[in-house]
């Protein structure tokens, strides 16, 4: 046994190290956990309200966990941001754990665990964030059908520059979450909210678009001069 613990790597220690202190989130908050799987809010949001300290904390983890695996819906986490600390503060929570999360996780997949799952994804799906890079992290925040933790994912096993990265995300991140966090704030409604996402998601796809032309439409002016 002392053996194998001397014979571990840097990176296996901090792999091994990670996945411990997952499993120890998991058992200290087994009781949340439970909750949040069951969808019982208001269990939850009676409980972190006890300490607000706490929870600021444990919905960080949840949203490093969310982006690492995607195993509570997006809409759940923000819903119980909004109710606990309102909707300004609640949204910009989520928003901004949203991108502390997906760093965390571009850091460790580009700089630990590439080699590890690099063979897991097939090489033409990096390739071709290799190739749109800022563009293609864009659309996927903004879709609702590709789950965050893929994205982050496969931005740490591509070669796209952490400012690209970053600033899709940002920008992606805040549109979709803003849209998300209009359903439990009520301001829409079960039977519409549908629509209105998608009408926003593809007017922010043609705003992105526009300004990408008018910027290309400018460089060739000044390439001409």
């Amino acid at each position: 046994m002392k053996k194998i613990i001397n014979n571990l790597t840097k990176k296996q220690w901090l792999i091994w190290g990670g996945l411990l202190l997952f499993a120890l989130f998991f058992v200290m908050n087994r009781e949340l956990i439970t909750l949040l799987f069951d969808g019982n809010i208001d269990a939850a949001q009676t409980f972190l309200k006890k300490n607000m300290g706490y929870a600021l904390f444990f919905l960080f983890l949840v949203m490093l966990i969310q982006n690492s695996f995607t195993i509570f819906p997006l809409i759940l986490v923000i819903t119980i941001n909004i109710t606990l600390f309102g909707f300004v503060n609640g949204f910009l929570w989520s928003w901004l754990t949203s991108i502390l999360a997906s760093l965390v996780v571009y850091y460790s997949v580009r700089y630990i665990f590439q080699e590890t799952i690099m063979e897991k994804f097939h090489p033409k799906v990096i390739e071709e964030l290799d190739t749109n890079g800022f563009t293609y992290v864009f659309q996927a925040r903004i879709f609702p059908f590709v789950p965050t933790s893929l994205v982050n994912i496969l931005a740490g096993l591509s070669t796209i520059r952490v400012l690209p990265y970053l600033l899709a995300t940002t920008i992606g991140n805040f549109f979709y979450f803003f849209i998300l966090a209009l359903i439990p704030a009520g301001i829409l409604s079960a039977d519409w909210n549908e629509h209105v996402i998608w009408i926003i998601i593809v007017a922010a796809i043609v705003l992105y678009y526009l300004i990408k032309k008018k910027k290309k439409s400018i460089k060739d002016m000044d390439a001409v001069d």
